[in-house]
């Protein structure tokens, strides 16, 4: 099996009573390889600790994306930006959303409109080798009325779109919500994600025995195939940060 890379949602887990590099240096210690959502301001930090960070937000307006033509031309735009920032720090993924559901558009043409925008930047995307990421998401509670909410909605936008630098954010707890099947899925979708994202459902918490998602075999099955991304842990602790996104990491180590 292969050794999987954890990463943490810098949000989740730091707190204002701890220095930026001590928190830096917690993660590192811990075992951890990348950050996610780290404010820009702390990449260097970040990279100089010998961290990566793994995932940043890609363009503006979760709710209003790419679903809508008139949104191309400012999503393209901002893309590019964050492009350019992530060949300056070599960060591996940046987030993209589908927006939410409107009246004009079922799904498979909002998938296919997705698609055309992502393929605009793809291009780009692919000499800088960074992946334009679909983030998958709960339309039933977390985010209602959220377009990519399927993994098979998402996959069919990264075939559309024909590129392999678009891939797709799996986020389990958001999964869990709306399909579950997650080891089959998984095994059955591996090269079209590049990321994944965790949290005990429901509530979002701990990866602890008081939630219904059974972690462990779910970390198995990722460390049996060819995946080469990061597993973050991205949900809001219970109790003590350092002490859970410890606990976390554990969850994670696959013998």
């Amino acid at each position: 099996m292969k050794p999987i890379k954890q990463a943490v949602c810098w949000g989740c887990f730091y707190r204002d009573t701890m220095k930026p590099e001590e928190y830096v240096k917690v993660v590192k210690d811990t075992g951890f390889q990348a950050i996610d959502f780290a404010p820009e301001e702390h990449y260097p930090l970040i990279k100089d600790a010998g961290l990566e960070i793994s995932l940043a937000i890609g363009h503006g307006t979760l709710r209003d994306g790419m679903n809508k033509r008139e949104n191309h031309d400012r999503i393209e735009e901002e893309l590019l930006k964050s492009l350019e920032t992530a060949e300056k720090f070599g960060i591996r993924n940046l987030c993209c959303f589908s927006g939410d559901r409107h009246f004009a558009i079922d799904d498979l043409v909002g998938t296919e409109i997705c698609a055309e925008i992502m393929a605009r930047v793809a291009p780009v995307a692919e000499a800088k080798g960074v992946n334009l990421t679909m983030e998958l998401l709960s339309s039933r509670d977390s985010h209602p009325g959220y377009m990519c909410d399927r993994t098979g909605w998402g996959v069919h936008m990264c075939k559309m779109s024909r590129s392999p630098r678009v891939k797709l954010l799996y986020d389990i707890f958001h999964m869990q919500s709306m399909e579950g099947d997650h080891i089959r899925t998984i095994r059955a979708n591996i090269s079209w994600i590049s990321h994944f994202h965790t949290a005990g459902h429901p509530g979002r918490r701990d990866l602890d025995d008081q939630q219904e998602i059974y972690y462990p075999a779910i970390a198995r099955a990722v460390a049996e195939l060819d995946f080469d991304g990061f597993v973050a842990h991205e949900y809001s602790p219970k109790g003590d940060p350092i002490g859970s996104m410890k606990a976390a990491y554990r969850t994670w180590l696959v013998e």
